[in-house]
């Protein structure tokens, strides 16, 4: 009789996804609010064959060495810069993620943020809430329009695109910069495609959607706030460090940009005591992207599928570094 694998899964997810694993594994779930413990993550991985992460894991070299049985890691997340993902190749640990799922999410709710920030939402709310509104008032909590403004979009993946598409039903124009055109969107959507300076310089609002790496680490700072239009206003679901916070912080206060929507933030969580959290003209939500119930649930399911493929020799959906399978056929 074939052995059961043993995974770990660092986080309650939805119940699709453990029904999944608990069909084919012997599941062991962390259950706690906060993530395990470096501690608890050393020892609960000494005899798993698979573990189902998120991005508050670090997955690195040191873990791998002390999971000696470890084939597989799926991410649930669509990044995975929380994976070593060479030491996991080398040591043909399988690593996978979640892409594709949060798309339309992520994109939702980057507009709403973008809305929230533009049109003082919450600033608004929480002056209702104090006791403060007496009266209507022709001067009272002014934002900006979203209709035929100029969107800047930074990044062009599959969340920026559909970003793209948002913004067309709001007549506006759409600027991108990537490291690669995209011509096909161009036409379809009527985007223009410039450099960072331009982006920046040109914008109402500006959205990040890059991943994470060392190119993109703080590659919104001082000296890109100081390009961007007094009145715009920058939202960041991507990741914290592509933004500097506190040269965001200087920007806000300064009046050199107008406003700022983070979901994403560095660290993470942030500080209690973090001085954007005393501005009004900054909207600062705990990661909160793709949560929505079906983006979440699909999450799930899609890492527990590619954990169990993983797990069973066969190419999962989502495959991070797939020439594992390859170089362990040549073994």
């Amino acid at each position: 009789m074939e052995a059961v694998p043993s995974v770990y899964v660092t986080r309650l997810i939805p119940k699709a996804g453990l029904d999944l694993l608990r069909g084919c594994a012997q599941v062991k779930v962390w259950e706690g609010e906060l993530p395990p413990s470096r501690e608890v993550l050393l020892q609960e991985l000494e005899e798993a064959e698979g573990v189902l992460s998120l991005l508050t894991d670090t997955i690195d070299a040191e873990l791998m060495d002390a999971a000696p049985r470890l084939r597989a890691v799926s991410n649930y997340a669509i990044g995975y810069d929380n994976i070593d993902v060479q030491a996991a190749t080398e040591r043909g640990i399988m690593v996978c993620h979640t892409p594709g799922v949060l798309t339309d999410t992520t994109a939702d709710f980057t507009f709403t943020l973008l809305a929230c920030v533009a049109r003082r939402v919450v600033e608004a709310a929480q002056y209702v809430r104090e006791g403060r509104w007496k009266t209507w008032g022709p001067m009272l909590c002014l934002g900006y329009d979203l209709h035929r403004a100029t969107l800047g979009l930074i990044g062009l993946g599959r969340i920026g695109g559909a970003m793209a598409k948002r913004a067309t039903g709001f007549e506006m124009r759409v600027l991108y910069h990537d490291l690669q055109r995209q011509p096909i969107q161009e036409q379809e959507l009527g985007l223009v495609y410039a450099d960072l300076d331009t982006v920046l310089r040109e914008s109402d609002f500006i959205s990040l959607h890059t991943p994470l790496t060392p190119e993109t680490f703080h590659m919104i700072g001082a000296e890109q706030f100081k390009t961007m239009k007094n009145t715009a206003m920058l939202v960041n679901t991507s990741r914290g460090q592509v933004v500097d916070q506190k040269a965001l912080y200087d920007a806000l206060v300064s009046g050199e940009i107008s406003g700022a929507g983070i979901d994403v933030t560095d660290p993470e969580p942030m500080d209690h005591d973090d001085p954007l959290l005393e501005l009004d003209n900054c909207v600062v939500v705990p990661h909160i992207a793709s949560a929505s119930i079906a983006a979440r649930t699909l999450m799930a399911t899609m890492a527990a599928e590619n954990l169990v493929a993983a797990l069973q020799g066969r190419m999962p959906r989502n495959p991070v570094n797939p020439e594992v399978l390859d170089l362990k056929g040549r073994r």
